[in-house]
């Protein structure tokens, strides 16, 4: 029998090795731990990623027995992976899982966990080393932290230690100095994960290689080609069961300040001198330290009402349960900045993002300048519109670029055709969710995909003074119909000519 010829497009698919690992999940049983991490983590086993020796402890207040939280577990895996559930990878990943209880400022919990930790290495006859991930409320982050300093679980001889912090990394830029003065008087920074699952998705990724693998992008990626970029994050649902987070984060802190300024900074940074992570965080530092707070007239804000969402009637925001009758945090926003620098300077940026919009949709969108003279204007020619290289982050992970063509026939009309690269169809390979990707990176030490403290106070210096005007301004504020692109006057923030992509 002969045996298979390679698949060329799978070339380079393979996985670096992970030095033996303990994980730790504080908040193991919550919502994220059981929706994204632990069928994230069984994902790595049924790939054969995870390092040979791993091991799971689950910290949470809930008083449980070893078994029922690897029960639990398993049932999460089953109900959210990506993928059917193999018995034997499931098994094998949850055999010897552990469960701490207890309050997360309970001193006695820590020393049960340090006990825990020193079992495992004591059966695997090395040291491993220890992932802590904070998938906690955010006012646990600095609880958590200064109790593993204070129980000497920050540092391990003859292995590293290190935390994974969620998002938010606070609510305003005095907080965020606040926690990072908390966590960096305890870890040092190269010890420190501030996860930003944005960042772990293929195609945010795929705009550096995209930009410095390729000699036909990056010689038009200035102002001199470049007409606009809009960065779009919508979504078709509500706010669910989530109104008592929502109402006091809105959709300025929920995902601009934090998703769609990365994915800004990704799209401008220079070339770094390498790709390592302090290199590429020191661009992308520099591309926030050019952009100044918007002005009051560039930016917008509004709320949900009820409206026809999937042929299904919904109701507004302020009919939500959970919502109080007079709230006036945002469901929408969006603003204008320019980036102050050599590259950028007068290039538009737009960033909106939204719940209840038309349809679900994460991309960024190039808009390059039109060509200086149309000729193409014969009867039934749509006309030469400008070229736009589209990122599309979700629903469908790829690269749209959209060119001018000739229209089959004998006259002389054109319109515009799409070039497309999707992941799924090129790699024959379904893409990993985002927590795959970042929690392997976090084991693995590389901190290239997560964002470093003088990052996170950058961004808040830009968006702070947004939220401090928005905070003190009266209600109520303008609605717009669920279903629809967002409030009208939204055209107001564009330059020019430019206009709205459709969501």
């Amino acid at each position: 029998m002969t045996e298979p010829l390679p698949n060329p497009l799978t070339e380079g698919l393979e996985r670096l090795p992970v030095h033996p690992t303990a994980l730790v999940i504080f908040g193991g049983t919550g919502d994220l731990a059981r929706r994204k991490l632990l069928p994230a983590l069984y994902n790595l086993a049924a790939d054969g990623a995870l390092p040979e020796r791993f091991h799971l402890i689950g910290v949470s207040r809930s008083e449980l027995p070893d078994e029922e939280f690897r029960t639990q577990a398993a049932a999460a895996v089953k109900e959210f992976s990506r993928r059917e559930a193999d018995p034997k990878v499931l098994d094998a990943l949850l055999a010897e899982a552990r469960y701490i209880s207890g309050s997360f400022d309970d001193e006695g919990m820590y020393p049960r966990l340090s006990e825990a930790l020193d079992g495992f290495d004591a059966a695997s006859g090395q040291q491993l080393n220890r992932a802590f991930y904070l998938s906690t409320a955010p006012e646990f982050f600095p609880v958590i932290v200064e109790a593993l300093g204070r129980h000497d679980l920050t540092a391990h001889d003859g292995a590293e230690v290190r935390v994974i912090i969620e998002k938010p990394f606070g609510t305003t830029l005095a907080e965020a100095q606040e926690l990072n003065r908390t966590v960096l008087s305890v870890l040092d920074e190269s010890q420190v994960f501030r996860i930003d699952h944005y960042l772990g998705k293929e195609t945010v990724q795929n705009m550096l290689a995209f930009r410095f693998a390729n000699g036909m992008f990056e010689p038009l990626w200035n102002r001199n080609y470049i007409r606009n970029v809009q960065i779009t994050a919508s979504e078709d649902i509500g706010i669910g069961s989530r109104a008592g987070y929502y109402d006091h984060a809105g959709a300025l802190r929920d995902l601009m300040q934090n998703h769609m300024m990365q994915l800004l900074t990704l799209l401008c940074m220079e070339p770094p001198v390498d790709f390592s992570a302090d290199e590429i965080r020191n661009e992308k530092v520099k591309v926030l330290h050019a952009i100044q707070p918007p002005e009051p007239d560039r930016t917008i804000r509004a709320q949900y009402a009820p409206g026809v969402v999937a042929g299904r009637e919904v109701p507004g925001y302020l009919g939500e349960n959970g919502v109080p009758e007079d709230s006036n945090t945002e469901t929408f926003a969006a603003v204008r900045l320019t980036v102050q620098n050599w590259r950028w300077a007068g290039v538009p940026f737009y960033l909106r993002t939204g719940k209840r919009l038309s349809r679900k949709v994460t991309e960024i969108a190039v808009t390059l300048r039109p060509v200086p003279h149309q000729a193409f204007n014969q009867e039934g020619s749509v006309g030469v519109q400008p070229n736009q290289l589209i990122f599309t982050v979700q629903p469908n992970e790829g690269v749209t670029l959209k060119l001018g063509a000739k229209i089959p026939g004998t006259r002389m009309r054109v319109r515009g055709v799409n070039m497309e690269f999707l992941y799924g169809t090129t790699f024959l390979s379904q893409s990993p969710e985002a927590y795959e990707k970042l929690i392997m990176d976090a084991m693995r030490g590389d901190a290239t995909l997560f964002t470093r403290n003088d990052e996170v106070e950058a961004q808040w210096r830009i968006m702070d003074p947004v939220v401090q005007r928005w905070e003190a301004a009266p209600g109520p504020l303008p609605q717009y119909e669920a279903g629809t692109a967002g409030p009208a006057g939204i055209e107001q923030l564009l330059a020019g000519d430019d206009k709205w992509r459709a969501i």
